[in-house]
């Protein structure tokens, strides 16, 4: 584990569990409030990325429909990597040990290299996690280290706690409907029944589903503790991703550079929407920075 902190923030990071935040705390009089769901032992101990506070989403985030899409005249196929699930979800990184490549007080890097000739993507990935007194910066990059050009995408996957009174709020002006197998199936302008510009609890529904043109800030705040959490992410970052289902005791809300099953849509006449892809030359790299801070509620 390793730990940074600042003031009355701390954060833990499993290196060796995806690169993985282990747990975001905030100090409170004599109370540790959690900021994320932790990571438990049983999940620390076998590795489990599903149950880590936040995992990164390299070098794509979300699904890639039917394990395989088309780029540059070439067919390029994924092994399905979260069973029981058909396809493969959020790229290579969070199944794979990241490295220390630095850690102080208060700041740490983590890295991963990624070269094997049986998967379509070669890349160098970086988190670098800067905790303040007030809040804590998130920065991925990425860096293409094939031999073609690749499109490329990333994003954070945080948990955050469900509690009964929970309430979110962020601006969105596209709703993507999931369709078959968790896959996007067509994209709408926001209707305000499915919109949060403000204050509202969780729905009492299983949602998951990508909103685009979102403005990169979304607010959670659990009144019964008083407390709030606020992201703001990058223009890079221009979809969000919510899942939440009233059977679970957690949520998630995740900010991203590319719409869900984006890859699968390269080819499709998505006049005048930005899909968020970013295509990079052999040695280019991208990258992009939220800061996740909380407020009294």
């Amino acid at each position: 584990m390793v730990e940074i902190s600042a003031g009355p923030l701390s954060l833990g990071l499993a290196p060796d569990v995806g690169g993985s935040v282990a747990y975001f705390r905030l100090e409170r009089g004599d109370a540790a409030i959690d900021l994320m769901r932790p990571l438990s032992d049983a999940d620390r101990r076998a590795k489990n990325p599903v149950g880590a506070a936040m995992f990164p989403m390299v070098p794509f985030a979300n699904r890639i429909a039917d394990n395989a899409f088309s780029f540059g005249g070439r067919a390029y196929r994924f092994a399905a990597n979260n069973p029981p699930e058909r396809f493969h979800v959020h790229g290579t990184g969070w199944r794979s040990a990241w490295s220390v490549a630095s850690a102080g007080r208060e700041r740490a890097v983590l890295e991963l290299v990624r070269e094997r000739p049986d998967e379509p993507y070669s890349y160098r990935a970086t988190q670098t996690f800067v905790v303040r007194p007030t809040a804590l910066t998130v920065s991925t990059t990425i860096e293409n280290r094939g031999t073609v050009a690749m499109p490329f995408g990333f994003g954070q996957h945080p948990w955050f706690e469900r509690a009964a009174d929970v309430e979110i709020r962020f601006n969105a002006g596209v709703f993507w409907i999931e369709g078959w197998d968790h896959v996007a199936s067509e994209r709408i302008v926001t209707p305000p029944e499915l919109g949060f510009t403000t204050w509202r609890r969780l729905p009492s529904a299983r949602r998951n589903n990508c909103y685009g043109l979102w403005d990169g800030r979304v607010e959670i705040r659990w009144p019964s503790r008083r407390m709030g959490l606020r992201i703001d992410a990058e223009p890079v970052f221009r979809h969000l991703m919510l899942f939440s289902d009233p059977g679970r005791s957690d949520f998630c809300l995740e900010p991203q550079t590319n719409a869900v099953t984006a890859f699968n849509m390269m080819a499709d006449e998505l006049a005048g929407y930005d899909l968020g892809i970013i295509i990079l030359e052999p040695g280019q790299s991208a990258g992009g920075s939220m800061t996740i801070a909380p407020f009294a509620a």
